[in-house]
């Protein structure tokens, strides 16, 4: 038994942003745009607002969501009268988008709905419409059902999760992408192919997943040619990070991000970044467990990763991790040390992913001694 469920709509290709003058009168009249550090990049999307009656506020979000931040965004958008909540930039402002869409019509305080340190209540009511813009390719936000947000008090990042809070559309214009400088092209590039490698080889892997994730890792090869910003390459990334978004909200994610959330809480440091850093080393640790404590059925997708990204029929397993390796020293991802990640911090740092929601997927159970070498050797 499985389920699979996206965005209620998907329109992808180069100019399909000037579509949003023709859905946004659907959802309404007055809209909170919710954006990036930069507001001025939403222009474009104010003035097609602006040209169909649409009367739009902005909420700006300057690094990672924060739970204060977004409280403060809903009572903004209460206050303006939002009918409709649109999310315009990478996977902070499209998540932000998204709980303050859901909180918009869930009274009560955010930490009654968040996971882990909240009390992970379910949505009572339909959240308000929201149409989610992805401005980079990494963190297929926009075909999620949860939004992660960062609390302070807490040194952590959890989600507000519920199977309401995918967007009813999802605008993919790779044309929004080609600005970004190769630096932020690798980063959230191999969040993207982390979230195509983890669902793939995830305990809730099912058929469409599958599907969704072979050809996923196929489009990813093309992100070393995005960093230096072809356009082909750069088209191939948002639809690598789509289909990863979708792959991670139906069959969860593993150890890479299971690190990833208390490291981000825990520290100033760039998430696909840290995944990048863990991801060959989470790749190799989870296969020697599998082949030593099985299920063997999972270890052998670790060869079929290998041949996709290699293109090579004949790959092994440690072909793939090879790939990844190098792919992550080409793209000059350093390690986590220089993030402030020292040994002291170990211990902290694998109680909380062990006890993280993306961990639960892994494919395997990983010791204490297998959680405490990964992210040794990442550091």
């Amino acid at each position: 038994m499985f389920e699979f469920a996206t965005a209620g709509r998907i329109i992808f290709g180069r100019g399909t942003l000037k579509g949003l003058a023709h859905l946004a009168p659907t959802f309404g009249r007055r809209a909170t745009v919710v954006t990036g550090r930069n507001a001025e990049r939403a222009k474009p999307i104010l003035e097609l607002l602006g040209k169909v009656g649409v009367d739009a506020a902005t909420i700006s979000i300057s690094g990672e969501p924060q739970t204060s931040t977004v409280q403060q965004g809903v009572e903004r958008a209460r206050e303006f009268g939002t009918e409709f909540v649109i999310g315009f930039g990478g996977g902070s402002a499209i998540d932000a988008a998204k709980a303050i869409a859901a909180l918009l019509t869930n009274h009560g305080d955010i930490f009654d709905y968040l996971e882990v340190i909240g009390k992970a209540q379910p949505l009572k009511h339909t959240p308000l419409p929201c149409i989610a813009i992805p401005t980079t390719a990494g963190t297929g936000a926009e075909v999620t059902r949860n939004a992660v947000l960062l609390s302070p008090e807490h040194r952590a990042k959890v989600s507000l999760r519920h199977a309401m809070m995918l967007p009813r559309v999802a605008i993919l214009d790779p044309q929004l992408t080609d600005s970004l400088p190769p630096a932020m092209a690798a980063s959230t590039g191999l969040d993207a192919l982390t979230q195509l490698i983890e669902p793939y080889v995830s305990a809730r892997a099912n058929p469409v997943t599958d599907a969704v994730c072979i050809e996923g890792m196929k489009r990813a090869r093309s992100l070393r040619r995005a960093c230096v910003n072809e356009s082909t390459a750069r088209d191939d990334m948002c639809v690598a990070s789509m289909f990863g978004g979708m792959a991670l909200a139906n069959a969860g994610l593993g150890a890479v991000h299971g690190f990833a959330a208390p490291i981000g809480g825990m520290f100033d440091a760039p998430h696909g970044a840290v995944c990048a850093a863990l991801l060959p080393y989470a790749m190799e640790i989870n296969l020697r467990a599998l082949r030593e404590r099985g299920p063997a059925t999972i270890a052998l997708r670790f060869e079929e990763v290998a041949r996709i990204l290699t293109e090579n029929p004949q790959a092994r397993a440690e072909d793939g991790i090879t790939w990844v390796s190098q792919l992550c020293r080409d793209l000059q991802i350093p390690p986590l040390r220089p993030y402030g990640i020292a040994e002291e911090h170990v211990d902290e740092l694998c109680e909380r992913a062990s006890v993280s929601s993306s961990m639960k997927a892994n494919p395997v159970v990983l010791t204490k001694i297998e959680l405490r070498e990964l992210l040794t050797r990442a550091l």
